[in-house]
């Protein structure tokens, strides 16, 4: 009998062709398609607006209720409605933080990565394309998330709040960037630990227990200074204004903390199978 054998092409045009992946463009393609084709994209997005309703609503009472109450010494007088949007976000980023993560520890989770790696076989194009995508969704949901805050806080602000045009926008816009870093950053550890509950705990300690708790002690300490170099505390100022360091600073720190990160994510998918 008599057997007929195939050989694959070798040489430089034979590696162009597998394992491509279509280059960047068609990884980014299919990271975006993959990421709008399951259900727990769309909950997580309106979990984060209605979150941020929720806490927008919040933080807008409990400065109306300071600042009518007996007790001078909590008074916050006259508040930006936008800024306490921005305040909002520290607890709303968690649930976009998550979506980000799911991104690549659901594939661990559900064995897909396998597939993914072979369409796209280079770590470095793969995780770079799920960050472009993460970014790319995150940079506008940050911005909505801001107006919705706003929105929601103004009239229960009342006469305790302000609404300027260039504040506003200037809020929207510094909390989608931050938003779009972050959410890259942590999709870097998910890369690293491969598992969401993993990644999810080391993101909220990283982000927000360990900077208050170094934070709590002398203000001119080294642990404090420890605190406000860290991701969160950077990305804080760079919204508020308000730090120990210009905006630019803090917007600064934080892309350094994400480019570091992401390329620590890219060496350990390099060193480690699938």
């Amino acid at each position: 009998m008599a057997v007929t054998v195939v050989r694959r092409g070798t040489g430089r045009g034979a590696r162009a062709a597998g394992g491509s992946g279509g280059g960047w463009r068609g990884a980014v393609a299919a990271e975006w398609t993959k990421l709008w084709s399951v259900r727990s994209t769309w909950w997580g997005l309106g979990s984060a607006v209605a979150l941020m309703v929720v806490m927008a609503f919040t933080l807008a009472s409990s400065t109306v209720s300071n600042n009518t109450n007996a007790l001078p010494d909590d008074d916050m007088g006259v508040v930006s409605a936008s800024g306490v949007a921005v305040g909002a976000l520290d607890m709303v980023q968690f649930v976009v933080l998550a979506l980000a993560i799911l991104v690549i520890t659901g594939e661990y989770a559900t064995g897909s990565i396998r597939a993914t790696l072979q369409w796209v076989p280079p770590r470095g194009r793969m995780l770079g394309a799920k960050a472009v995508v993460v970014a790319a969704v995150a940079f506008p949901l940050g911005v909505a998330l801001n107006v919705a805050g706003t929105v929601v806080a103004d009239p229960v602000l009342g006469r305790w709040g302000r609404l300027r045009a260039g504040e506003f926008a200037a809020d929207a816009l510094q909390s989608g960037v931050y938003l779009a870093l972050v959410s890259v950053l942590v999709l870097a550890v998910g890369a690293m630990l491969r598992s969401t509950a993993a990644s999810l705990t080391t993101a909220f300690l990283f982000l927000l227990v360990v900077p208050m708790l170094l934070g709590g002690g002398d203000e001119s300490g080294v642990a404090r200074r420890m605190s406000d170099s860290m991701p969160s505390s950077a990305g804080r100022f760079f919204m508020s204004g308000d730090g120990p360091y210009p905006q630019a600073v803090g917007l600064a720190i934080l892309v350094a903390w994400t480019a570091a990160v992401l390329c620590g994510g890219v060496v350990v998918l390099r060193r480690r199978d699938a």
